[in-house]
């Protein structure tokens, strides 16, 4: 007998995640009545000042296929540490500017004790263990790669 292939959520997103994408995937929820509580973390880029210089963007780049997998792994440890309906997660790669939004991580369950735990645990598995680069874009067009927190075990 074939074994079944497990079926991994596309969780890349080409540039900056739009608030139109997160609004729909809101109101796309309002039908589950089994869900009484949801929660949103945001990832923004910040125009921090690095060295006198001015941070403009970040462009993220990845092994796609790797850090799919990686989302996949965190997906599913989040599934079976908490109670959770569904949830939902996007990470940009390419040009992200300041103030636009590169992560974005929706949680859903039947309360919200669930949601907030999970949705914090997700974000720091994320940050840990996802091979996500950044390379920091300044206004001078010079650029600097951000630190990886990556843990590539």
């Amino acid at each position: 007998m074939e074994e079944k292939k497990k079926k991994i959520p596309k969780v890349i997103y080409v540039g900056p995640v739009s608030p139109h994408f997160i609004a729909e995937s809101i109101a796309k929820h309002s039908s589950k009545r089994n869900i009484g509580a949801h929660t949103i973390f945001l990832g923004q880029v910040r125009n921090d000042v690095i060295e006198g210089k001015e941070v403009t963007g970040i462009e993220y780049s990845t092994y796609e296929e790797m850090a799919e997998e990686k989302f996949y792994s965190i997906r599913e440890d989040a599934f079976s540490k908490y109670d959770l309906t569904c949830m939902h997660i996007y990470h940009s790669i390419g040009v992200v500017k300041t103030g636009e939004i590169s992560l974005f991580v929706f949680v859903s369950a039947k309360h919200r004790k669930q949601v907030f735990e999970a949705c914090s645990f997700i974000v720091e598995q994320i940050k840990s263990l996802v091979p996500v680069w950044g390379k920091e874009l300044f206004e001078d067009g010079t650029h600097n790669w951000k630190t990886n927190n990556a843990n590539l075990k």
